[in-house]
């Protein structure tokens, strides 16, 4: 989830040994969807230093059953050290804390924008549980253009095990946005974009059950639910201290 804590003459944001820079006059506080118990939140002004404590519990996430091909459950040992390739470079993306360029809501990956399957969902992946689902996936027409929901900079544009043909954006202030699944690429590492540049296109690659976009967003290396940060009708209300 996100927290939002509003201020005046804010000057920074701190939680988890991170600081960054208030946004629309408050500090948001990503909190990631496996997080539980209690984390402190602080914010800085010009009036002095301010704390508080929030209790995180167990959200009831649905479960997804899914069926794909078995080497997207059990790996062959000649894909453990790409796989493991691709974790690290995802890693060194999430700990990116750039210049912002990005204001809220994000637009639109796509420009017809479907209801997304569900953020956090339980999956279990040919009988076996795995990971929860940490983005959202909207389904499109295999070819669909895929838009930069932000200004930001190419970090990651390559074929990788599981997503398929992806393109991460570091858009500042610790905000990545992935896309996964491309049929194709449309833009190389290092490539500055603009909010609504194509960036691929939908397609099936990587462990897929069918042609979609996931698309999910990592802001201080937590994992948030797309639909708070795009605005969507559905999306859940950040939390607000007052």
């Amino acid at each position: 989830t996100v927290v939002r804590w509003p201020g005046t003459e804010l000057t920074s944001c701190e939680m988890a040994g991170r600081r960054w820079r208030p946004l629309d006059g408050a500090c948001w506080y990503a909190i990631d969807l496996e997080k539980k118990g209690e984390i402190e939140l602080v914010r800085r002004s010009s009036g002095g230093v301010a704390a508080r404590t929030v209790r995180i519990g167990k959200y009831p996430y649905p479960t997804q059953e899914l069926e794909v091909a078995e080497k997207y459950v059990a790996p062959p040992a000649a894909d453990l050290e790409r796989i493991q390739r691709d974790q690290q470079r995802a890693g060194a993306a999430f700990a990116l804390e750039t210049e912002r360029r990005f204001a809220l809501p994000l637009g639109p990956p796509l420009d017809r924008l479907p209801a997304s399957g569900r953020f956090g969902a339980r999956r279990i992946f040919n009988g076996q549980p795995k990971s929860p689902h940490g983005g959202a996936d909207f389904k499109a027409a295999p070819g669909t253009l895929v838009r930069a929901v932000a200004d930001g900079r190419v970090v990651v544009a390559e074929d990788q095990y599981y997503p398929g043909r992806a393109v991460f954006l570091d858009h500042g202030d610790g905000l990545i946005s992935m896309s996964f699944h491309f049929s194709e690429i449309l833009v190389k590492e290092g490539d500055e974009v603009r909010r609504g540049d194509p960036i691929g296109r939908v397609g099936a690659t990587g462990r897929v059950t069918g042609p979609h976009l996931h698309f999910a967003l990592r802001w201080h290396g937590a994992r948030v639910d797309p639909a708070i940060l795009l605005d969507l009708p559905t999306a859940p209300v950040p939390l607000e201290i007052r």
